[in-house]
């Protein structure tokens, strides 16, 4: 009986390990954009029974798809990527202040575009998006008339919904069967290539955790930037690192199955970094303006380094796949 067991468990392990990619989107990336679409149409919703800025159900509905969000916004190819849905989406960083300027000059204008779904889905992806969103909310000089910004933010709201749902359809309906079936009729020729991909979208997810949420706001010792925090308005920013760092360790710890040492060695670092996180307190991520504050923001951004060394050193080779170039080369 117990060879019996043993055999069925070394059964089941191999079909396991014979389609870790299968694995991925199961487990990681349809759960995720599948949330990111529930929590976009839960936003759609609570801006047509209120769209009053300071209503609470509002801004909480819209923290809740910002953190959607930041739970894929690393897997940065595929559905996500076309026809500039992510940019759609979610536009930031936002290093011009192109968002005020958009969001003014159709409130300035009292632009009937938003009365139209079809037309507003070609204005600017300044002014489109949970960012967009996040800037009307949280704005504490509000222009134009109560009217417009109230159709603003819906006709926000429901585009948002609408591009997150596009994305989940997308990779439920036509993306995932691509990544499971690598071929001639596939992007990937092969399961290695489709693995590649899922690796290097850990590397983009880390590099824009430590680089763009992290390093951004802290700027230069002599001149910190706290407000180009992701969602500083909000106070949303040390949350959406934890969610991306969550989000970014189930990956890691996914990908690595096949070497219970290195899953364990990985799961010490992301704990790291996190406890990191619990230690900030430090919402808005505000305290990079002052030299103790600084230093902790630096401590978490380091950790998360320490991620990405581990995963480039030892998961890539785990894997026999290398990053390659990712969706911020160039930016």
């Amino acid at each position: 009986m117990k060879q019996l067991v043993a055999l069925i468990l070394c059964l089941v392990a191999a079909t396991a390990s014979a389609d870790p990619v299968g694995r991925v989107l199961d487990s990681h990336v349809l759960p995720g954009f599948a949330r990111l679409a529930k929590e976009t149409a839960s936003l759609a919703a609570a801006a047509e029974v209120g769209c009053d800025e300071r209503d609470p159900d509002l801004r909480a509905a819209l923290n809740g798809a910002l953190r959607a969000w930041a739970g894929v916004s690393h897997l940065r190819f595929g559905p996500t990527e076309a026809e500039n849905r992510a940019f759609a989406l979610a536009f930031w960083p936002d290093s011009r202040g192109m968002t005020p300027k958009a969001l003014a000059g159709l409130i300035a204008a009292e632009d009937p575009v938003v009365q139209d779904a079809q037309a507003f889905a070609q204005v600017s992806v300044a002014a489109r998006g949970l960012y967009a969103l996040e800037f009307l909310l949280y704005d504490e000089d509000p222009a134009g008339s109560d009217a417009y910004r109230c159709a603003l933010i819906r006709a926000i709201a429901r585009d948002s919904a609408g591009l997150a749902q596009a994305m989940a359809a997308d990779w439920h309906d036509r993306y995932a069967a691509l990544m499971r079936a690598p071929g001639p009729d596939s992007p990937y020729r092969s399961q290695d290539e489709a693995m590649q991909e899922l690796f290097k979208a850990l590397g983009t997810g880390l590099q824009i955790t430590a680089d763009l949420r992290l390093g951004r706001p802290m700027g230069t010792f002599d001149k910190p930037r706290p407000k180009r925090a992701e969602a500083w308005r909000a106070g949303l920013s040390l949350s959406l690192v934890i969610a991306a760092l969550n989000s970014q360790k189930q990956l890691a710890l996914m990908l690595a199955e096949g070497d219970a040492g290195l899953q364990e060695r990985l799961g010490a670092t992301f704990d790291r970094a996190l406890a990191s996180t619990a230690a900030l307190d430090d919402p808005a991520l505000a305290g990079v303006a002052t030299p103790d504050g600084r230093v902790r923001v630096e401590a978490l951004q380091q950790r998360v380094n320490e991620i990405r060394e581990l995963v480039a050193q030892e998961l890539g080779p785990e894997l026999g796949v290398s990053a390659g170039f990712n969706a911020l080369d160039g930016d």
